[in-house]
């Protein structure tokens, strides 16, 4: 089953556009550039929200880095309800900032940034990527999966079914007559273990591909 989730998880993405790593704003003559420093963002690795605040250079077409620009700036990290104020590191390169995090939790982020920048009120909420599962880096795959464990219970379950239906068999050796409900029983207990015996098979299958 996780064959077919993984090939449509694929199809999905093949489909759907591709979602654009930062975010950028603009507040007067300012913008400001928010997303990761290591992409895709995986839950439990150190990772950064980095911050590009620029402006207008003398040359059309051209931005300058502004430093010291979260001199009067605020910057919160929001998952959900949660949130945390970050703490900015200027980097090496005028107008790149950065805060350390390490995501706890896949799904949507966001970041809040309020307060001035020169003489210009900020207060803007910046979504970034998505956070995903180890799963992405995993390798080889992890033991103990749902698969297996699905394929124990099953196991598990046919072996009390075959000592019922065997119990049955015997009872039914010992009577003369069984009656219409114990029939009945007997043909849906049978019916019962053949289906399982398949699925069964097929999860077996499954492992053995891996």
């Amino acid at each position: 089953m996780r064959i077919v989730a993984g090939i449509l998880a694929a199809l999905v993405c093949l489909s759907a556009p591709a979602a654009l790593a930062h975010t950028t704003v603009s507040v007067g003559p300012y913008d400001i550039e928010v997303g990761w420093g290591l992409e895709p963002p995986v839950v439990g690795v150190r990772n950064t929200f980095v911050f590009h605040v620029t402006e207008p250079g003398d040359n059309p077409g051209v931005k300058t880095g502004i430093i010291n620009a979260f001199r009067d700036l605020e910057a919160t990290a929001n998952y959900g309800g949660a949130t945390k104020t970050l703490e900015i590191n200027s980097d090496a390169r005028p107008g790149f900032y950065y805060a350390d995090v390490i995501p706890t939790r896949t799904g949507s982020f966001s970041v809040t940034i309020q307060g001035t920048l020169a003489d210009t009120p900020v207060d803007v909420v910046v979504p970034i990527e998505d956070a995903e599962s180890t799963a992405l880096l995993d390798f080889p795959p992890t033991s103990g999966s749902s698969s297996s464990e699905d394929l124990e219970a099953l196991e598990a379950a046919i072996k009390s079914m075959q000592a019922e239906l065997a119990g049955m068999q015997t009872s039914s050796g010992t009577n003369d007559r069984v009656s219409g409900g114990a029939a009945y029983d007997f043909a849906i207990l049978g019916v019962s273990l053949g289906v399982a015996a398949v699925a069964l098979a097929i999860l077996a299958l499954v492992r053995r591909s891996r």
